[in-house]
């Protein structure tokens, strides 16, 4: 296995890129001259740093020769400032469509990027990969915009393509700002911790099972070169869809009831407290059936022990 890996330095990227290891993979982090989050990955014979930003993705090819599979993960602007700019954005689209010719040009049999569900837009229904999408930010237009245009670029260079749907990733290297990370850090202080009514639905998934998620999927794709190409939008989500509140008030409990949660006080984006309830039916059919390894609970105690090691 040899792999290439955009945005391999993040949440997700460097855990995949420590899954394909484990597996006995060979690995090309493809990472922005300039990054200072090489510690996100391990030290390993097999992993080789590929110094390249998403504009120049065609200077890799000298240096990787040929590659099995490419994980387009990078994506600039999803900070507060630059989600909703129409150039930034676009740029990211430019960007990610050099990656899939880079793909083709390394001979790649499986180019897999990651969506997003802000792709869907504003539903309370249950989320299908089927369902029509109406994204109101300019960061889920252009991620459902690339995806129109990356189907069709794959299917003309040979490559079975899965646009990966992430929905809330949680564990160990997320942003210290998100939901579960502030939970987890503050309220075994006794802190207490402003959040808004919590009363949509909401779906969490464990970093380790979400890696496997995917490695599951590449695992199950025709290996014959002659098999027709497959492509699909994948939601890659855990089977636990609930309350937000109820994973909330578990976190607190694993706390040991520690600290105060202040329901309301937190004031929602602009699109409001959206439901999220994702559909994993293709998920499990594409991986023979699947299921996540992690529990809610034992995903936030697995956060929990590798916080208070020294």
């Amino acid at each position: 296995m040899r792999i290439v890996i955009t945005g391999a330095t993040g949440f997700i990227g460097s855990h995949l890129a420590c899954k394909f290891l484990e597996e006995g993979g060979e690995v090309f982090a493809l990472v922005r001259p300039g990054s200072s989050h090489l510690e996100a990955l391990p030290v390993h014979d097999n992993l080789h740093i590929i110094w390249c930003d998403l504009e120049h993705t065609a200077d890799c090819i000298s240096q990787i020769g040929s590659a099995d599979a490419f994980f387009h993960f990078a994506w600039g602007g999803v900070n507060r400032q630059e989600i909703d700019s129409p150039e930034v954005q676009a740029k990211n689209v430019a960007g990610s469509l050099d990656c899939v010719r880079t793909a083709g040009e390394l001979s790649c049999r499986i180019f897999m990027d990651a969506g997003s569900r802000v792709e869907y837009g504003l539903t309370d229904g249950i989320m299908s990969e089927d369902r029509e999408c109406h994204p109101i930010n300019q960061y889920g237009k252009a991620k459902w915009e690339f995806y129109q245009k990356a189907a069709p670029l794959c299917k003309e260079l040979g490559m079975h393509y899965l646009h990966l749907r992430f929905f809330s990733v949680y564990g160990c290297g997320d942003h210290p700002w998100s939901i579960i990370s502030t939970l987890v850090r503050e309220l075994p202080q006794g802190k207490t911790v402003p959040l808004s009514a919590c009363l949509h639905h909401w779906n969490f998934m464990y970093i380790d099972d979400a890696v496997q998620a995917v490695y599951e999927l590449y695992r199950h794709l025709p290996n014959q070169t002659d098999a027709p190409a497959v492509s699909e939008i994948v939601n890659v989500a855990s089977a636990d869809t609930r309350v937000l509140r109820s994973f909330v008030e578990e976190i607190r409990h694993l706390a040991g009831d520690k600290g105060q949660l202040e329901y309301g006080a937190f004031v929602q984006a602009k699109e409001g407290a959206l439901s999220i309830r994702p559909d994993v039916t293709k998920l499990q059919a594409l991986t023979g059936g699947w299921r996540e390894a992690y529990t809610f609970g034992r995903g936030i105690e697995q956060m929990r022990k590798k916080q208070i090691q020294p």
